[in-house]
């Protein structure tokens, strides 16, 4: 039997295809309503006004509107808690069940279990489904039924269980017919003033936020921006694995942002990754490694949500973390005097995008270098990337500050300067986000300081003039980080390090 009347709300799944709870409420009810909330939860926590990646919603959700409107649907557009209009919504277009998918992040888990709460008191069925990644929660286990906390058994198990139906892509367009329109089924009843239910886009300027440069970066929005993106990278998909570490080099697949925001679907991503893995590529081979990171980091939040307030290592949250507020704005502004990490955080700050490789420089550099608290470095990204995703942002951090699962050893501690040399040989990377050095040579552009005095009245150039000076020695920090992390830890976590 079929639910009469649903509404479908989406969230991180920005797209009318290969879509799970979509798939499930077309083909479970005889008439589908669909709604995106601007969830002032969320929006009204966001300090900065200038933010990409509600532009970059924005822009996905205009594009959604048009192509529901294509297939025959419709799509509620609403500015208000997501908590209390959906519930609202879902009373006024007297629906019969609510369809959406998974969301694992601590936040949404309470609103979902709020929204639930309230459905269930209209006696109106709240369905979700697996959408997001491959495998969730407790899918993939140790044989012991345990959650896996090293990476490379996870993998291991995730891809031995790994098989066609679980990159089977959900068919949308051929239940299209189910759509409802605006009107179908909406009744007259009195709502909250704050919610608007209409197919209307509010402006950005109406909930508060301002244009930002996002048209002129490299990162179209919305399905069609994803199916770009992944197309080009599918065309050199075989040499990832040879050029994703080098910041200069078009290596990566750009997909972050569209993986977090759902306008790809994971499923086909996979499935293209996998194919041609047993096809023999061995680019395809590391990058589908790197998806299943995504699927770990998630497997550990929801075994451990503890991780969002501290190290997922209880004993590491003992180290006395220094903290130096101006070393911390200088991390943030890229001027530590460090090359690579300036420009990273410059790239970052000035476009919501770092590399993968300078991630781990950056992060390493804030907690083992300034010894500052990986939280702080956590929050920083967390406010300016346009692919923050909690598990992963607060892995990657863990990761780098030792303190996480399957972690870096605290002993193993990045030096920028090799880092710059093996990774930006040529510096075409640095000279891009530090025009100030741009002069320097190839040799003298990953440590500015050092350049002789004649290379110095060649260049014009001034080390701490032009350029600031490192805000700290490298040897003499990796000594007192070493220090502070062996008083930190007891003998036992130690001696499992080294």
């Amino acid at each position: 039997m079929k639910y009469p009347v649903a509404l479908f709300w989406f969230r991180r799944d920005l797209r009318a295809f290969d879509n799970a709870a979509l798939h499930a409420a077309l083909t479970e009810s005889e008439c589908v309503h669909c709604v995106f909330v601007f969830d002032r939860e969320i929006l009204d926590a966001l300090e900065d006004k200038v933010d990409r990646r509600v532009e970059f919603i924005w822009d996905s959700v205009v594009e959604l509107r048009a192509t529901l409107a294509a297939m025959g649907g419709t799509l509620h557009v609403i500015y208000g808690r997501a908590r209390d209009a959906i519930p609202e919504l879902a009373e006024a277009l007297d629906v019969d069940a609510l369809f959406t998918n998974h969301d694992y992040e601590p936040q949404a888990v309470a609103r979902d279990a709020h929204v639930a709460a309230k459905l269930k008191l209209k006696g109106i069925t709240f369905a979700t489904r697996k959408d997001h990644v491959i495998f969730e929660k407790d899918e993939v286990l140790t044989g012991a039924g345990k959650f896996f906390s090293v990476f490379t058994p996870y993998k291991n198990a995730w891809l031995k269980r790994i098989e066609a139906s679980y990159v089977q892509a959900y068919p949308i367009e051929a239940h299209k017919a189910m759509f409802g329109s605006l009107s179908s089924g909406v009744r007259d009843a009195a709502h909250d003033q704050s919610v608007r239910y209409t197919t209307d886009m509010p402006s950005l300027e109406t909930m508060g936020f301002k244009p930002t440069n996002l048209k002129t970066l490299n990162l179209p929005a919305g399905a069609s921006g994803g199916e770009a993106l992944f197309s080009e990278f599918l065309e050199r998909i075989n040499r990832y694995a040879d050029t994703r570490n080098f910041p200069a080099v078009k290596g990566p697949s750009y997909l972050s942002t569209h993986l977090r925001f759902g306008t790809v679907s994971i499923r086909g991503l996979v499935a293209a990754a996998w194919q041609r893995w047993q096809e023999g590529s061995r680019g395809a081979e590391v990058w589908l490694s790197e998806l299943i990171w995504r699927d770990f980091y998630l497997h550990i939040l929801h075994h451990n949500p503890r991780v969002v307030e501290g190290a997922f290592k209880p004993e590491y949250n003992a180290i006395r973390w220094s903290n130096d507020p101006e070393r911390f704005a200088a991390w943030c502004e890229g001027r530590t005097g460090y090359p690579l990490v300036d420009a990273a955080m410059r790239q970052l700050n000035q476009t919501g995008y770092m590399h993968n490789r300078l991630r781990m420089v950056s992060a390493s550099f804030l907690t083992k270098d300034l010894l500052i608290d990986w939280r702080w470095g956590e929050q920083y990204f967390a406010q300016k990337l346009n692919d923050f995703d909690l598990s992963a942002n607060n892995g990657g951090w863990q990761w780098a500050a030792s303190t996480g699962c399957d972690a870096q050893p605290y002993f193993r501690i990045f030096n920028p300067i090799t880092q710059s040399r093996n990774f930006d040989e040529n510096g075409a990377f640095i000279r891009k986000y530090v025009p100030e050095i741009a002069k320097l040579s190839d040799k003298d552009i990953h440590a500015p300081w050092l350049t002789s005095p004649v290379e110095r009245r060649a260049y014009d150039f001034v080390p701490g003039r032009d350029y600031p000076l490192p805000v700290i020695d490298h040897g003499e920090a990796r000594a007192a980080t070493l220090a502070e992390y062996k008083r930190a830890l007891p003998k036992r976590a130690v001696d499992i390090d080294h």
